[in-house]
């Protein structure tokens, strides 16, 4: 399964629309003003179906995930320190990240080492664009709370 993650322009906040491979709209995130990033992930219908918070007076980068309207609690994902590779770590689906030191390309790896996402940046493009390959459509909302996560992160280095 296909998604785009496209930026949308001129917002004050920060808000994406994800397409699936046919153009279709499958996931909008909507910013919300606050303390730290606060994004909030509408399904194809408007139903909030999940919620990135990132964490406040923490000495690295860290987002909690939740499942609903902030009701199920998922876990989260911390920015680790490193020199030259990013690396994040994420404490509820024993997943890890591997990329190059741009942060434009990395895959997103299960325990055993398997490819559970490629995730690729659009460096041609004006506003944020990625094109994430999910190996299994169950994880889907998995890998975009994970890549807004680190791009949040990112831009909170801006």
């Amino acid at each position: 399964m296909k998604l785009l993650f496209k930026q949308r322009f001129f917002t004050w906040f920060d808000s994406y629309d994800i397409f699936d491979e046919n153009g279709n709209v499958v996931y909008t995130v909507e910013g919300q003003f606050s303390w730290g990033k606060c994004l909030h992930i509408l399904d194809r219908n408007g139903a909030h179906v999940a919620t990135l918070r990132q964490r406040l007076l923490t000495f690295l980068p860290a987002f909690d995930l939740y499942l609903g309207d902030e009701e199920e609690y998922l876990g989260c994902i911390t920015k680790e320190f490193s020199f030259f590779t990013p690396s994040f770590s994420i404490d509820y689906m024993d997943w890890q990240v591997e990329g190059d030191w741009f942060e434009w390309d990395y895959e997103i790896l299960d325990a055993s080492g398997a490819v559970v996402a490629e995730v690729s940046k659009d460096v041609f493009r004006f506003m944020d664009t990625y094109c994430m390959d999910i190996r299994d459509p169950a994880d889907a909302l998995h890998v975009l709370l994970l890549v807004l996560a680190i791009d949040a992160e990112k831009d909170s280095r801006n």
